[in-house]
C-alpha cells in the first residue's frame, strides 16, 4: 500500500524540494504496473489461429519490467554526465529518484491503457494494428513520463545561482536541453531494446519463441508493420 501512496503522490504532483522522492517503494510499483501491461500486450496470443498460447502473457509480464530497468540502466549515466557538465548538476541519488519517479508514470500511463489494448488484442485479427497501437502507448506513455521529468525538475529547482543541497548550479536553459536530449536518447534506446526482447504480441504466423534472432531493428519493424496495416506489401 505505501508503494501506491507514493505513487499516487508523485502523480498528483506533490513532490516539494526537502521531501525526496522514496526509492524502492516506487521501484517495486513500476515492476507492478509494467508487469500488467506486458499481459495486456500478450492477450493477443490467446486467440491465435493455432491454439492458445498461454506462454505470451506470462512473457510479457517479465519482459516489460526488464525493458525499463535495462532501457534506463543503459541511459542513466548519459543523464547523469550531461546533467553534470551542462545541466543543473544535481547530485546522483537525486537524479536518479527523479528518474525512477517519471518512470512512475509512464507505467501508470501504459497501466491506464492496458486494458484498451487487451480489448483491441482480442477483438481483432490484425497483428500490425495491435503491433503499432502498442507502438503509440508506449510513445504517449513515454512521452507523458519524460514531460513529468522536465516539469519536476523546473519545479524543483531553486533560483539561478543558488546553492542547494541537490541542486549546485542551475542554469534552466541548459538543463532543459540535457532533458530534451535524454528524452531523445531514451526513446532511441527503448525502442531497440524493445526489439532485443521481442516478441511481446507474439506474431500468428512463427511458434512461440522467448526471443527472436537479432536481426534488423526496431524502426525497420515498425515501418514493416505500417506498410502491412497500409497493404502496401
Amino acid at each position: 500500500m505505501q508503494a501506491f501512496r507514493e505513487l499516487d503522490r508523485v502523480l498528483r504532483g506533490d513532490a516539494r524540494p526537502g521531501e525526496p522522492v522514496p526509492l524502492w517503494p516506487l521501484l517495486r510499483v513500476n515492476a507492478l504496473l509494467a508487469a500488467s501491461y506486458g499481459v495486456c500486450m500478450g492477450i493477443y496470443a490467446l486467440a491465435r489461429p493455432d491454439g492458445v498460447e498461454w506462454r505470451q502473457p506470462l512473457a510479457g509480464a517479465l519482459k516489460v519490467p526488464a525493458l525499463f530497468a535495462l532501457t534506463l540502466l543503459v541511459t542513466f549515466p548519459s543523464l547523469y554526465v550531461f546533467n553534470t557538465l551542462l545541466g543543473p548538476r544535481l547530485r546522483l541519488g537525486v537524479l536518479l529518484r527523479l528518474g525512477v519517479a517519471a518512470l512512475s508514470v509512464l507505467t501508470a500511463v501504459l497501466s491506464a491503457f492496458g486494458p484498451i489494448v487487451a480489448f483491441f488484442s482480442v477483438t481483432t485479427a490484425n497483428y500490425p494494428f495491435v503491433v503499432l497501437l502498442n507502438v503509440a502507448v508506449f510513445a504517449l506513455a513515454g512521452a507523458f513520463g519524460l514531460g513529468f521529468l522536465r516539469k519536476l525538475l523546473t519545479q524543483l529547482a531553486p533560483p539561478r545561482g543558488l546553492e542547494t543541497q541537490d541542486f549546485v548550479v542551475v542554469d534552466r536553459p541548459s538543463g532543459h536541453a540535457v532533458i530534451y536530449g535524454w528524452m531523445a536518447v531514451f526513446g532511441l534506446v527503448g525502442g531497440q531494446m524493445s526489439w532485443l526482447l521481442r516478441p511481446f504480441i507474439g506474431a500468428p504466423e512463427l511458434p512461440f519463441a522467448w526471443l527472436r534472432p537479432r536481426d534488423g531493428s526496431f524502426f525497420e519493424g515498425v515501418t514493416r508493420a505500417v506498410k502491412l496495416l497500409l497493404g502496401a506489401v
